[in-house]
């Protein structure tokens, strides 16, 4: 049984972990930093969301529904999920399960996230009669196409 124990809304445009890298020199050296927009998202997550007295334990799930002005930025959650360490959970490898959708809204983007704790997660994977209830099974038909 998945219980949702943490649901939160952050106002914001959410920055793309892989797209808010710069590159700079310190110490002579090359090194990629975060963009001063992630930077300023994540100092909004941090103002906008309370944290949690007790941090969330063992294994989690989370889902994110991202709201974009625009078209342009990819879909990641990655930076919510860096800025929630110490606020909601200790380390996101906490997390177990993930999923997000990207949604429009250019007058008040935002990421409205959920965060729960799973029961009975095997971090073995799931056994052969949970794949088969998960996932459609292939026909013949569809297998046969793919090999052609």
């Amino acid at each position: 049984m998945e219980v949702v124990l943490v649901n939160h809304t952050i106002y914001g445009v959410c920055q793309s972990k892989s797209n808010s890298r710069r590159l700079v020199t310190i110490a002579g050296k090359p090194r990629f930093i975060k963009s001063s927009s992630a930077i300023a998202f994540e100092t909004a997550v941090k103002q906008q969301v309370p944290a949690k007295a007790c941090l969330m334990e063992g294994d989690l799930g989370f889902h994110a529904d991202i709201y974009y002005p625009t078209r342009r930025q990819d879909l990641d959650p990655s930076v919510v999920l860096d800025a929630l360490q110490g606020l909601i959970y200790k380390n996101d490898r906490q997390i177990k399960k993930i999923s997000s959708s990207r949604y429009l809204d250019k007058h008040e983007p935002r990421v409205e996230f959920s965060v729960w704790k799973l029961e009975g997660y095997d971090e073995k994977g799931p056994t052969q009669n949970q794949l088969g209830q998960a996932r459609p099974s292939a026909t013949k038909e569809s297998v046969s196409s793919e090999k052609s």
